[in-house]
């Protein structure tokens, strides 16, 4: 078995040094200060992706919609927690997790495209989810063995874009149930198949629940949204 600590004193010599630092240690071996920038590009994106994915769910309304918009909204969840592990790991690194709305366009690696139909938010979002993971596997092989955490961390959001991608390249193509046969690659609202007069309709009180519950996710969202990065900035002060 490997003897990976030889000299616990001088390790421990080591530790009490710079102990401000935190978890940056001097056996850290990457570009500190590049890595909190790359860090900081990264939760630039993740928060766009939030904010385009939420106007997604929002808009993607009416029966048709429900199901793609309860994909967006589920999406818009995993990327508002990947946005809390991308701050934490720099607030770890020493640095400041960068919410500055102002900027934010410009650090992000996605661009916020709100499109007008289903089939373009799709798309756009599909688009977005493409970008992230080609940049995210260029990051994952610049940090390599010198900051395995970071590494670990951009793992897992990479695996997790992924299945993004692959739940919206299925979601470009809309299935008869009764057929079997796809519509064709464009879901917009009117083209998605219509219920038969003999099944049966949602009532006024179900559609009453179902607009209840849209607006009180849309309220948690928006709440959420507001105190993304409030615990750490509460830490800093």
């Amino acid at each position: 078995m490997p003897n990976f600590v030889k000299d616990v004193e001088d390790i421990r010599k080591r530790a009490r040094e710079k102990m401000e630092e935190g978890a940056v240690t001097s056996t850290y071996k990457g570009d500190v200060d590049k890595t909190i920038q790359i860090l900081n590009e990264a939760l630039a994106t993740e928060i766009v992706c939030v904010l385009r994915y939420m106007h997604h769910y929002f808009m993607a309304t009416g029966v048709h919609a429900r199901t793609v918009a309860d994909e967006f909204k589920e999406h818009a969840d995993d990327e508002r927690e990947h946005a809390d592990m991308l701050a934490e790991r720099i607030q770890q690194l020493g640095g400041k997790p960068d919410f500055n709305p102002r900027n934010l366009l410009e650090r992000s690696i996605s661009q916020y495209v709100e499109g007008e139909t289903l089939a373009e938010m799709i798309r756009e979002d599909l688009i977005a989810e493409r970008t992230v993971i080609e940049v995210y596997q260029e990051m994952i092989r610049y940090f390599g063995t010198n900051d395995p955490t970071t590494r670990s961390i951009l793992e897992h959001l990479l695996k997790e874009e992924e299945d993004h991608a692959s739940d919206l390249a299925d979601l470009l193509y809309i299935t008869n149930p009764e057929t079997g046969k796809t519509e064709g690659e464009d879901p917009a609202i009117e083209d998605l198949p219509r219920p038969k007069a003999n099944q049966p309709q949602a009532s006024p009180e179900e559609a009453a629940v179902d607009e209840e519950k849209h607006s009180k996710d849309k309220a948690s969202i928006l709440k959420q949204l507001r105190k993304m990065g409030g615990k750490k900035s509460d830490r800093a002060a």
